[in-house]
């Protein structure tokens, strides 16, 4: 039986040895025990303990006594294994958690990953919804019983969770104590910053201290072995004293279970010393290996690093050149001098600054900015024999990639934010003057967000072909609900736009329609747009942003109207957004709701249609993300039903009116006249490995690339963005920092010329305050306006918008601002001196 016993130790090596122990009155049992002292049965315990570890999991009973047999297997729906499987997480499976006293013990799918234990309802739950997570790195384990166990992180939270089996409790704890520890190392090595090349130096060093205190340690196991082996000898002696007397039965049996738990006690701690030497051993035998190994990676990453430098300088130099000999001034009577001096001085037209602030974003498409197109004859270039000019072969290759778009931005980096070293530099600032990370970014403007909307345009054009007011209402409603389908895995924030930034998106040829975008104040953030297409409808609004955070969500609640012209019918039709919910702020995985309702009204008509967009909610067993409608006329009388969801698709059922139990009419439910059932829009699926590129969808993708002829203060010049949607994210930090210190300067110095107007005896317009009339009203005063405006902390910005004025709009009868047009003008002449110097 020894042999055996020794067997069961030795087999699971250290991973079994370190399994937590149990907590009752008994000593804890090696590999795991979990029970209450020696209140199992009887004999044969050892050898039914030992292969129990040596199964990796813990013996039945307390105390680990038992019968000998095999482990059993856990049961259907216990765990779902380790981090083998797809989702890389530690491990995940059932557990049964503690809800209340009504309902008890509750089954919910746990995941352990990255030193977080995350639960939810279900498995398909995880795509959207975490019900809690707790960090285990503050975390206290609790072993209750030989099923339950407790995770508590000193009182916020407190889970009491149930396995189905001993064997599954005891899997559990072993990966939640491992965890653990590596989220304590983690910790602890996150806030120490030290130079590779110091590390490279001294890695040899903390070798062979950790070498030096591993042999100390083991020397030390030796002395406890000898201890242990001398005392064990003396007890086993007295044991067998103890056997020699005259006792009764009962206590000669309880002496021999004692003997065989002292006997298999000592073998244990001989196994573990052994493994512990050996362990020794292999370390001193393949830390060199080790050593040079990693040594050979960070040659071979210096060297790759160096070639992409070397490649980097010559890509460079061939740009240049090409750019030489193509830019070049076509041949003048009196100009003279070799083709080489013509090449320098065309490339001495080309600052330097220029060529820093290129960005090319798809290699695939050729752009070249229309001011450098000069024409020059493939005779004038050595070597070379062509009746067509080199820039009308330029030309004809740009008109071919001029309609494709690019499918593909360089890929997320895979950054780790440490929030304490953002916290720790925002010590003693001014709440307006901390800089937020692009970490918290994705790549897109507010202003690209919000030209967005414009992805199922098809919608409006559909809308803007029918004859009916109330169908042309359902395809208007279903073009509400599709601006959200894009935000179900978008959790990052766009770039704030800084104020007179621009976005334009011209896809007259292709899609027929143009849309430009405008942020026209700062405080409080707010951005025009405007809409126009081809096809019979015009698009317009001003949103501006409000935002609330709640503890473990932030409510964003946009403000504002949006506005659908149809040209043939003059039908207008206006609505506002609903509120936006991010949850799991704080901790846990981020998800989006959207809930409110909506309604669109025709000012022409009187038709409405109200849109009810439902929160998710943890008790309902409805449809996630469901959004229900009806379509009225003017009387109230119900003609369609809309329903769907935000984030999939939206269907209309036509209402027919049915006869009643009192012989009335009585209203047909939608969802019952499957017939009448029409698909007014459905979601486009997102493009491949779009997980790797914030989640854009094909529009997203082309919203940012380079386009040549924009304003100077379009989005897609400015280089905070730009730099971090090529993945350098610490430049692009420095950079959204200098242009918001930029916009701080010009904002003082707008207000500093209104005093200066004001004493001089100008009047300021004061189109931005309506807020402030009633101090305006009882002063009658620009110099006491100004004075109270000052004292109540909200500075006069006399800022004008370039694009849009702000007026009242005749429908609504709100201030809002309206595009006041030219600027598609302006971009045909390419004439932007109106344009103010932002980036």
């Amino acid at each position: 039986m020894a042999a055996t016993e020794l067997r069961g130790v030795v087999g699971p090596g250290p991973a079994a040895i370190a399994a937590p122990g149990g907590g009752g009155t008994g000593p804890p049992v090696v590999g795991g025990g979990g029970g209450r002292g020696d209140s199992g049965p009887g004999s044969g315990a050892a050898l039914g303990t030992v292969a129990a570890a040596a199964a990796g999991g813990p013996g039945p009973g307390a105390g680990g006594v038992a019968a000998a047999g095999p482990t059993p297997a856990p049961p259907a729906g216990g765990s779902g294994g380790s981090g083998a499987g797809g989702s890389g997480s530690a491990r995940e499976g059932w557990l049964f958690k503690w809800t209340n006293y009504i309902k008890g013990y509750q089954r919910r799918w746990f995941v352990l990953s990255n030193g977080l234990l995350s639960y939810y309802r279900s498995k398909a739950e995880m795509r959207h919804t975490c019900r809690g997570t707790i960090n285990l790195a503050t975390a206290n384990i609790t072993v209750e019983d030989s099923c339950n166990f407790i995770i508590s992180n000193g009182g916020a939270q407190t889970y009491h969770l149930k396995a189905s089996s001993e064997v599954e409790r005891q899997r559990w704890v072993t990966a939640l104590e491992l965890a653990k520890a590596k989220a304590v190392k983690m910790l602890a090595e996150s806030d120490e910053s030290g130079d590779e090349e110091a590390v490279s130096q001294t890695d040899k060093t903390e070798l062979q201290n950790t070498l030096r205190t591993l042999s100390s340690k083991v020397e030390d196991l030796s002395t406890c072995n000898d201890l242990i082996a001398k005392h064990g000898t003396a007890l086993q002696r007295s044991l067998s004293e103890l056997e020699s007397l005259r006792l009764p039965a009962e206590s000669n049996e309880k002496i021999k279970q004692v003997n065989e738990r002292a006997t298999l006690f000592r073998i244990t701690s001989n196994a573990m010393i052994n493994a512990c030497r050996d362990f020794l051993m292999l370390a001193q035998t393949h830390s060199k290996k080790w050593q040079k190994s990693l040594q050979y990676e960070r040659d071979q990453r210096i060297r790759l690093e160096e070639t992409l430098e070397q490649l980097a300088k010559q890509h460079n130099h061939l740009e240049r050149a090409f750019r030489g000999a193509t830019v070049l001034p076509a041949n003048t009577p009196g100009s003279t001098g070799s083709g080489k001096d013509q090449c320098c001085s065309g490339k001495g037209d080309m600052s330097d600054e220029d060529d820093e602030n290129e960005f090319f974003d798809a290699p695939e498409i050729i752009t070249m900015p229309e001011n450098l197109g000069h024409k020059r004859t493939g005779s004038n270039i050595s070597g070379a024999s062509s009746d067509i000019s080199l820039d009308e072969q330029y030309k004809h290759q740009l008109e071919e990639t001029k309609k494709e778009k690019r499918t593909r931005i360089p890929y997320k980096p895979n950054y780790s934010l440490n929030l304490w070293s953002i916290m720790k530099n925002c010590i003693g600032k001014e709440l307006s003057k901390i800089p937020m990370p692009v970490n918290f970014n994705e790549p897109l403007s507010m202003l690209q967000r919000l030209t967005e909307d414009l992805e199922y345009h098809e919608l409006l054009d559909r809308a803007a072909k029918c004859e009916n007011s109330l169908e042309q209402l359902c395809y208007v409603a279903a073009f509400t609900v599709s601006s959200y389908s894009t935000t179900v895995f978008r959790t990052s924030k766009p770039f704030n736009p800084l104020l007179g930034e621009t976005f334009e998106l011209d896809r007259l040829e292709e899609n027929g329609y143009r849309s430009l975008c405008e942020q026209v104040s700062h405080h409080p953030p707010a951005a025009a747009h405007h809409a126009e297409s081809k096809n019979g409808w015009t698009l317009r609004q001003e949103i501006k942003i409000t935002s609330k955070f709640r503890g473990k969500y932030l409510s964003i609640m946009p403000l504002g109207s949006i506005h659908c012209i149809f040209h043939a019918t003059g039908h207008h039709y206006t609505w506002k957004k609903v509120t936006t919910t991010v949850h799991n702020i704080i901790v846990g995985k981020l998800w989006i709701d959207q809930s409110g309702e909506i309604d669109i009204v025709n000012h022409k008509t009187g038709d409405k249609c109200n849109l009810k967009f439902v929160p998710y909610s943890y008790f309902s067993r409805d449809v996630a993300r469901k959004v229900t409608g009806e379509v009225t006329d003017p009387s109230g009388k119900v003609h369609f039903a809309l329903l769907g969801t935000w984030d999939e698709k939206m269907d209309c059922f036509k209402v027919q009116p049915v006869v009643g139990e009192n012989g009335g009419d009585a209203r047909q439910r939608g969802h019952e006249a499957e017939e009448s059932r029409v698909m007014l829009w459905k979601r486009n699926p997102l493009p491949k490995n779009a997980e790797n590129m914030y989640y854009f969808s094909e529009l997203a993708l082309t919203l940012n690339a380079w386009e040549s002829g924009t304003a100077p203060t379009d989005s897609r010049l400015r280089p905070d963005q730009r730099l971090m949607e090529n993945g350098r994210w610490d430049e692009a930090n420095a950079e959204k920092q200098r242009l918001e210190e930029k916009q701080r300067l010009s904002r003082k110095k707008r207000e500093a010329e209104a005093m200066k107007a004001t004493e001089d005896g100008n009047e300021p317009v004061f189109h931005s305050l309506d807020g402030w009339r009633i101090i305006w009203c009882v002063s009658g005063s620009q110099s006491v306006f100004l004075y109270l405006l000052s004292l109540l902390g909200t500075p006069y910005d006399p800022y004008k918008a370039l694009w849009f004025e702000r007026k009242k709009d005749p429908v609504t009868k709100e201030l809002t601002h309206i595009y006041r047009g030219g600027y598609w003008e302006c971009k045909e002449k390419q004439d932007w001196t109106s344009c103010p110097d932002i980036f």
